[in-house]
């Protein structure tokens, strides 16, 4: 699963940043199934910064896991911003991180829609502040990746790691 890593891969990138801060993240994925967790323990001590992926497919997994509202689901869908939100903001509270990624979209080949067609995903990233700062926020960003079913899945990974890279960067 390297077909769209930089060299080096954007999970070793990550790694100094977290570490150095002594901040940690964790991976709420349903599209992705696993692969952003995959990717950041391949990477020798990541267990200094990385807590743990959540695979959220169903609706009643990310209810039950990561308190996204049923309203939210029924309303916009599980491939939505407001949901890709709300995991990551559900994944970085549940596991007390500083940061909280999740992935929701249509890797395909089928479960496309004409309003969401497969290779469409929303990357959301969370971000926990000092206790009283008001300085917490969540984020999503909308995609639309080409390629194989694998292909969307790995695209979508390496962005959201991109997405967190960037955002750590930032603070």
């Amino acid at each position: 699963m390297d077909a769209f890593a930089d060299d080096p891969p954007i999970e070793e990138d990550i790694q100094p940043l977290l570490t150095d801060r002594d901040e940690t993240v964790a991976i709420a994925e349903s599209c992705t199934g696993g692969l952003i967790g995959s990717l950041l323990t391949n990477v020798s001590g990541a267990s200094a910064y990385f807590d743990r992926s959540i695979v959220t497919y169903s609706y009643a997994a990310k209810q039950t896991a990561l308190a996204v509202p049923r309203e939210r689901l029924d309303r916009d869908g599980a491939v939505s911003s407001s949901v890709a939100k709300a995991m990551a903001t559900g994944v970085r509270d549940v596991s007390t991180t500083t940061w909280g990624v999740a992935t929701t979209g249509v890797a395909g080949p089928t479960g496309g829609s004409p309003e969401k067609p497969v290779g469409t995903a929303y990357i959301g990233l969370s971000h926990a502040g000092e206790w009283g700062s008001s300085e917490s926020y969540a984020t999503a960003t909308h995609h639309k990746f080409e390629g194989s079913r694998i292909e969307i899945k790995e695209q979508i990974a390496r962005t959201a790691l991109s997405k967190l890279f960037e955002a750590i960067k930032q603070q």
